[in-house]
């Protein structure tokens, strides 16, 4: 009966609609159809795009089967879990915050995504160098062996986010005012559909068709040009001289800084350096104007002169380390107190008189320094790193600095809610010291750092002032544990959300939020590390890749000794500043710590994040995006490293030819690059490098495997 009946309606149906009253029946019947067609359509679409993203994950599956398959497998797995969820800037367990392994970054508020590394073509013959044939083979196993925990990590942090296009800010300054809007706004997550659309972008890293035209940048700061810090889009020239947060070009920097005006000698070796400099190399016409005013630096000749009995200390700088370690013994420079940041940068005399103890100190130079301090700290050959310090946090993880100093920085750590000083709290090690010195104190901000210091449980060890310089000093150390939070009257500030990750870095808004203190044997920082020079070959017990950090570390030892140090044909007596482009766990930089250099470690945002062992080892660090320009001056090292970059960066950035114009802009004339990666990059790497005039001075193949050593010369366009 009911069929029948349907039937009947059916057939009435269609009468009506042959009848000519019947047309809007007829239209409302196609659109029906219509919207049923797109309905079923876009479940169809969505299912294959998620086919698509799964599959994706399983490019690596014709790959020769290593040692560390179980490992990589276990990443893999859980890449694929980890895709299922809400993509978030901190995503941080409770349980501890390991390192080493399948470890990733959970720090990028704007995700990035990266494609999987493909296999290298056929490689083509490339002069060998005289190198021993031995070393090239043993680190083209450490490198196969260390690809697979890389890329599969890529692969994991690919899976939350898009390709990086190298903008992270808007080129013309505006919108600084509301940094924390933005950056939210940037933690947004990326759909399925937009996944794939992706991931269709795959082939060489360098198009090799490419034929580049140079040209010089034509900018307001000239040839101190810092892409992501200095103000010049349109607009923005006629605001403030730089970006009150980092902000980059809209469009990859595709151009060259120029030299100084007066051209670029070599720089004055390390250890001479200390007491003299090059003018012409960091000339500026506010330098000049600050010269004429301080007395800790002078105009000798061609030469800017540092004497010694003359610092911001009054010429004691030895007494004024002295007098510290006498108010609290357990400092021990150089022993208990091994990585220190200085915040600003002026006469450097405190970083270098910590030198000779064995501190290594990286100096902080605000982007309001407009005299450009920090440059001529680096000229030096002292560790500096500019960055602005108002509503993001800087690029370091959490709890790895044994003590920071502050000497008459300017900054008042009290205002905004204490946010600045809840950053320090953030990065300084717990039982770590923080040093405030001033000349002048007032009431007010007095009474406001003393409220606030004991609002976060810091315990003032020491208060006095040292004579000679007349400076008050104060000495704080962050509490070691979290029960004395729970004793605080007012929860303010309060502790942070447990998915909080207080190591989350890169473009992430500072917190108003206590992170609670470490005290898990499996979480880094629940111990201060071993005495100086012994925490160097220590591996902590929340290391979960021990025995890959044990090979890193001597992998790179042998690599520095019996090849880097004699084989290359670089004169390491002109070496100081060096860079580690992709450092792991810090085996570059460890192999060279007798000699008479300092390094750089970079962790890229997207790889696994080691930079905490690099700290806990004594090493210095920091974390970046290379698809991005670096936060430092041209012309700042000696010697860049890179250890198979490109090939981890394959895809993710919009121009990858950028970078090679980001390591011209680094690197002094007369400075080197070393690359070690696969062939199918390094041939149109080593064009790239000819089109920018660089000397190649060796270039090596093995197999699939390559490297290339060159030097940058004095040619601009």
């Amino acid at each position: 009966m009911m069929e029948r009946k349907r039937e009947m309606g059916i057939a009435h149906f269609a009468r009506r609609i042959k009848q000519p009253r019947g047309i809007w029946v007829k239209m409302t019947f196609i659109v029906v159809l219509g919207l049923c067609f797109v309905f079923f359509w876009s479940i169809l679409s969505s299912s294959a795009s998620s086919f698509n993203v799964q599959r994706e994950s399983f490019d690596d599956i014709a790959e020769p089967v290593s040692a560390r398959t179980k490992s990589a497998h276990e990443v893999t797995e859980s890449s694929k879990l980890h895709e299922r969820g809400k993509v978030e800037s901190g995503s941080k367990s409770k349980e501890g915050k390991k390192v080493g392994g399948p470890s990733v970054h959970k720090h990028e508020t704007k995700k990035k995504k990266e494609h999987v590394v493909s296999h290298p073509h056929k490689k083509k013959d490339v002069p060998k160098p005289v190198v021993e044939e031995v070393v090239v083979k043993e680190d083209q196993e450490h490198e196969e062996a260390e690809s697979d925990d890389s890329d599969q990590s890529n692969k994991e942090d690919g899976e939350e986010g898009t390709e990086s296009d190298g903008n992270e800010g808007d080129s013309d300054g505006y919108g600084d005012d509301s940094v924390d809007e933005q950056v939210e706004e940037k933690n947004e997550e990326v759909t399925v559909t937009e996944i794939s659309k992706k991931r269709k972008r795959k082939g060489p890293v360098f198009d090799p068709k490419a034929e580049y035209s140079w040209r010089l940048c034509n900018t307001r700061s000239k040839h101190n040009y810092m892409p992501c810090i200095d103000n010049d889009g349109l607009i923005g020239r006629l605001r403030s001289y730089r970006h009150r947060e980092r902000s980059c070009p809209k469009k990859p920097v595709m151009c060259l800084v120029p030299l100084p005006h007066d051209g670029y000698d070599p720089p004055v070796s390390w250890p001479e350096s200390k007491s003299k400099i090059l003018y012409k190399n960091v000339a500026h016409p506010k330098l000049a104007a600050y010269i004429k005013k301080h007395n800790w630096v002078n105009e000798t000749g061609d030469y800017l002169t540092f004497p010694q009995n003359q610092t911001q200390f009054n010429g004691n700088v030895l007494q004024y380390l002295e007098f510290i370690q006498e108010m609290v013994p357990d400092i021990e420079w150089g022993k208990n107190v091994r990585i220190v940041l200085d915040i600003g940068c002026s006469d450097s005399s405190f970083v270098a008189a910590l030198l000779d103890k064995d501190v290594l100190t990286v100096s902080l130079g605000l982007k309001d320094d407009l005299v450009d301090l920090a440059q001529v700290a680096l000229e030096r050959g002292f560790p500096t790193f500019i960055s602005s310090l108002a509503s993001r946090r800087l690029p370091f993880p959490s709890g790895v600095f044994d003590t920071i100093h502050c000497a008459a920085c300017g900054i008042h750590w009290h205002s905004h809610g204490g946010k600045l000083l809840l950053e320090m709290n953030r990065i300084l090690r717990p039982n770590g010291y923080f040093i405030l010195s001033s000349n002048s104190d007032k009431i007010e901000d007095d009474e406001a750092m003393t409220a606030l210091t004991a609002s976060i449980c810091w315990n003032i060890l020491a208060h006095k002032t040292e004579e000679a310089s007349e400076m008050g000093v104060r000495i704080y150390q962050k509490p070691e544990s979290n029960d004395i939070y729970e004793l605080r009257r007012k929860k303010n500030p309060p502790l942070c959300e447990d998915n909080e990750n207080p190591d989350a870095a890169w473009y992430v808004p500072m917190k108003t939020c206590i992170h609670e203190i470490p005290s898990a044997i499996e979480q880094h920082g629940a111990e201060w590390p071993e005495e100086w020079p012994k925490r160097l070959e220590t591996y902590p017990e929340w290391l979960t890749s021990k025995e890959k950090a044990i090979e890193n570390t001597n992998h790179w030892n042998d690599m520095v000794n019996k090849s880097y140090l004699t084989g290359l044909g670089i004169d390491w007596l002109h070496i100081r500043n060096v860079m580690d482009m992709t450092a792991i766990y810090g085996g570059f930089g460890a192999s060279l710590v007798k000699q008479n250099v300092w390094v750089m470690n970079v962790v890229p945002v997207h790889s696994p994040d080691t930079l905490p062992f690099i700290y806990e080892r004594g090493l210095l660090g920091i974390y970046h995006d290379w698809c991005e320009p670096f936060g430092t001056y041209p012309r700042s090292y000696d010697l860049l490293h890179a250890d198979h970059l490109f090939s981890r960066l394959k895809n993710r950035c919009k121009q990858p030819a950028s970078i090679v114009v980001e390591m011209d802009r680094l690197t002094r004339p007369g400075g080197w690059v070393v690359v070690r990666d696969k062939v199918e990059i390094l041939e149109p790497l080593v064009e790239i490098l000819r089109s920018l005039h660089w000397e190649i001075r060796m270039t090596y193949a093995q197999d699939k495997e390559g490297m290339l050593c060159a030097q940058k010369t004095l040619w601009r366009p």
